[in-house]
């Protein structure tokens, strides 16, 4: 099967047409399979094909408009995986500005400034994800973070376990979930900067006032995965 490699350099190397497919999506933003088969060159059936391969990757995903009375038209555009496909020197741009930070404000005021941007984000994420059930929540802040390159997940926390040990007691606890993070969208700036990770609690306990958050694993000491167990009394 024709596998959509990572693009590196999509003006000078032979291109796959799933590659073109994350290349044209890239610069129009979305487009029918009708459309993506004209600038293809290759039949309608084929391109869909390539575009049912491409959202089993996770690289894109469809929206679907209306169109008069007859089925509503797929609108295709790339996922955060997609857009991830394509070359970025976001993180190195990020460390060398936070090493420059550092090495001019020293520790205290580098932490000071990492508390102001966690406690801001924690603001924002508290407004966007609303006032539903705990689950709703969960969900919206999953959303959020895909958007930033996380791959993130929610799931019941499995009733046969205990709280965590920082967590125990006598309080009982209506809902418990596990949000996990498979991928850290910051990896090499977390390595460099672990205490930015640090903070990833007490910002999802600030975005959540009303739950008990604890953290479960997490990539900085050498675990798989970050995650958190979340519950609301």
């Amino acid at each position: 099967m024709e596998s959509a490699r990572k693009i590196t350099d999509p003006f000078t190397q032979p291109l796959s047409s799933k590659q073109a497919i994350l290349i044209y999506l890239r610069k129009a933003g979305q487009a029918t399979a009708q459309a993506l088969a004209k600038h293809l060159g290759i039949s309608p059936q084929a391109t869909r094909r390539h575009l049912k391969d491409l959202e089993a990757e996770g690289l894109i995903h469809h929206v679907a408009q209306p169109s008069g009375l007859g089925r509503p038209q797929h609108l295709y555009q790339l996922s955060p995986q997609g857009e991830a496909q394509f070359p970025a020197s976001y993180d190195k741009f990020a460390l060398g500005l936070l090493n420059t930070l550092a090495e001019t404000l020293g520790s205290e005021q580098m932490g000071s400034l990492l508390q102001q941007q966690w406690q801001r984000k924690a603001q924002e994420y508290q407004a966007q994800m609303g006032s539903g059930s705990l689950a709703e929540r969960l969900e919206r802040l999953v959303q959020l973070r895909q958007a930033e390159g996380y791959m993130a997940e929610y799931y019941p926390y499995p009733a046969n376990l205990a709280a965590p040990i920082a967590a125990e007691g006598s309080k009982h606890y209506v809902e418990q979930y596990v949000f996990v993070e498979h991928h850290c969208a910051i990896a090499q700036i977390a390595q460099r900067f672990p205490s930015i990770c640090g903070h990833e609690l007490e910002m999802f306990a600030a975005a959540l006032p009303d739950c008990r958050v604890e953290r479960l694993t997490w990539q900085v000491n050498g675990e798989h995965q970050c995650g958190y167990w979340i519950a609301r009394a």
